[in-house]
């Protein structure tokens, strides 16, 4: 299976050094993040439910 990834639609744009990119992998795998500056470096895979926990947390936190 081929991961499509996504940038975050908060990018910055190109020198934005804080940015991720998020992929939907293989069924029942769950959510792929990875660092858009360094895309073979590896990804952290979150289940749907954790990546759902992560979102929530983040929206508990303003931007700086």
């Amino acid at each position: 299976m081929i991961v499509r990834w996504r940038k975050s639609s908060h990018s910055g744009g190109v020198d934005d050094h804080q940015c991720v990119e998020l992929g939907r992998l293989a069924s029942g795998v769950g959510i792929g993040v990875r660092d858009s500056r360094d895309p073979d470096g590896g990804h952290l895979t979150l289940s749907v439910r954790e990546f759902a926990g992560l979102i929530e947390q983040v929206k508990q936190y303003p931007a700086r």
